[in-house]
């Protein structure tokens, strides 16, 4: 075993991993961020036009940005996954897939997780028609004839996007009126391609060698060639009763003004904690990484 012990290891590589690791260096902490994939959800923002600086930017190209940022002040990415996370003496244990890693303090920014239909079809045809990542796979349904499950800025979003490629763009929701922003609704409506099923369910979904139709509550079968799906996420929080941490309600990491958990040294930032009021944005998330490596280094001192 590796006996190397970090100051701070940061668990996640999205935005609030990522502004944890610049802060982490810059107060010259041994910093280390673990992450399975480059960037969190934020790479899944098509367009990101709310970020301080940027009039209009992709969330993979915003991403790029903080990646490049910490690296060049000599920050350090391994890309794995986390399977296990203890605490013992005072020192926090890291597992993943390959190595076991020590820390003196940890920051769990690991974003969240993509809410899933949970009907038969769903986990056979991913991949095959089905999809939770309308910036990753809307170029592959060029002229073809999609729907979007949800009623959200997601699920709005992600229909705008897609009229861009598809030829037909179905919006599926379950209630009688769209959640979304005014933004998007306004965008919706000038999309030519774009049409509302309203007081709808997808209770199945079905095909052969791919995805062919969905199969709605009342028994109407659907053509189509994709599916995204876009209800929603929840915190990925799945060593918070290993630590012991405090979990509200909803499921999110309870923190303090300092990104604080009730575990001395454990710190949690982005949109798996109760901070900034709810609003999960990419800056927000920024925030509390920054606020919660300041943290580290405080106690660490």
């Amino acid at each position: 075993m590796d006996e190397e012990i970090y100051d701070l290891i940061i668990v996640g590589g999205g935005a609030a991993g990522m502004a944890a690791g610049i802060y982490a260096q810059r107060y010259k902490l041994k910093n280390l961020i673990i992450t399975k994939e480059f960037g969190g959800t934020s790479t899944e923002a098509h367009l990101v036009e709310n970020y301080p600086g940027y009039k209009s930017v992709s969330g993979t190209e915003l991403m790029q940005k903080f990646d490049e940022h910490y690296k060049y002040l000599g920050g350090d990415v391994v890309f794995d996954e986390v399977s296990e996370i203890r605490k013992q003496d005072n020192i926090f244990y890291i597992k993943t897939l390959s190595k076991e890693y020590k820390s003196k303090t940890l920051i769990l920014a690991a974003g969240t997780v993509r809410r899933k239909l949970n009907v038969p079809g769903e986990a056979e045809f991913l991949g095959k028609g089905v999809s939770y990542c309308a910036t990753c796979d809307a170029f592959f349904f060029k002229g073809k004839k999609v729907g979007v499950v949800g009623g959200s800025d997601a699920a709005a979003s992600a229909a705008v996007l897609l009229a861009q490629y598809a030829s037909e763009v179905y919006i599926i929701y379950r209630r009688d009126k769209l959640r979304a922003e005014p933004y998007w609704i306004e965008k919706i409506e000038k999309a030519s391609n774009i049409k509302i099923i309203y007081n709808t369910i997808v209770r199945e979904i079905s095909g052969s060698q791919k995805m062919e139709y969905v199969v709605f509550q009342n028994g109407d079968k659907f053509e189509l060639d994709g599916l995204f799906v876009e209800i929603g996420s929840f915190s990925s929080t799945e060593f918070a009763n290993a630590l012991g941490m405090e979990i509200a309600d909803n499921g999110d990491i309870i923190v303090n003004a300092a990104q604080e958990t009730n575990v001395q040294g454990l710190y949690a930032a982005g949109d798996i904690t109760t901070g900034s009021n709810g609003l999960n944005q990419i800056i927000t998330a920024a925030a509390e990484g920054s606020i919660a490596a300041e943290s580290a280094y405080k106690f660490l001192r």
